[in-house]
């Protein structure tokens, strides 16, 4: 397998932790989405992936884009350490959960949306970072509340295993910490993230830890 990745993408690193809990190789190629204008535009990129984002699996002659497509392809044809539940209503909550993150958070949060508030709209630099913030909060406020309620929840969002969901919550903290998000409204959260990041397949997946940081 071959995963176009750049270390700072949330996306791309969601994919690195399942990667890495499901113990699977794979060849690291470097998309570097700030230097030479964004290499993710370039033609050669392109032609790979249309969307010019990342990540971007290639599985023998298997082309993937979207990061929970990824996690779920990658489930199915491993399946040792799951990553969704067995029964349809668990795999329900915890796709749920994932998705508040990768649907509702991370897309107005993403690098594209943040390069035309200030390109084209001409936010201040500071506006733009306070945009990024809101967005945290309003996407964290829901799901502390869904986590810390549910009877599921246990060490991880789902479970005493981590999963799906949690290969997409702790990118988005950690994105959070970069923001200087007060996370202390959020102790669930809080307390999942640090069960995950206990784990090498977590620490390994994490942006200081990729040969592309800077």
């Amino acid at each position: 397998m071959k995963l176009y990745t750049y270390f700072r993408s949330s996306a791309a690193y969601r994919v690195r932790i399942a990667l890495n809990l499901k113990g699977i190789a794979y060849e690291p190629a470097f998309v570097h989405l700030v230097k030479d204008g964004g290499q993710q535009l370039q033609e050669a990129y392109h032609a790979i992936n249309p969307e010019k984002l990342v990540p971007c699996l290639q599985d023998g002659d298997a082309t993937i884009s979207q990061s929970l497509a990824i996690i779920e392809y990658i489930d199915e044809t491993h399946p040792e350490a799951p990553l969704l539940p067995a029964d349809p209503l668990g795999r329900a909550r915890v796709r749920s959960l994932a998705q508040m993150v990768a649907c509702d958070i991370h897309p107005i949060d993403n690098l594209r949306v943040l390069r035309y508030l200030v390109h084209e709209l001409k936010v201040s630099e500071d506006a733009k970072n306070e945009w990024y913030r809101h967005w945290i909060r309003e996407g964290f406020a829901a799901l502390e509340t869904r986590l810390a309620r549910d009877v599921d929840t246990r060490r991880f969002c789902h479970g005493d295993t981590p999963g799906l969901a949690d290969c997409v919550l702790v990118p988005q903290v950690f994105n959070a910490r970069r923001l200087n998000v007060d996370l202390a409204p959020y102790p669930t959260i809080v307390r999942i993230d640090q069960a995950c990041m206990a784990l090498p397949a977590f620490q390994a997946a994490q942006p200081s830890q990729q040969p592309d940081s800077e």
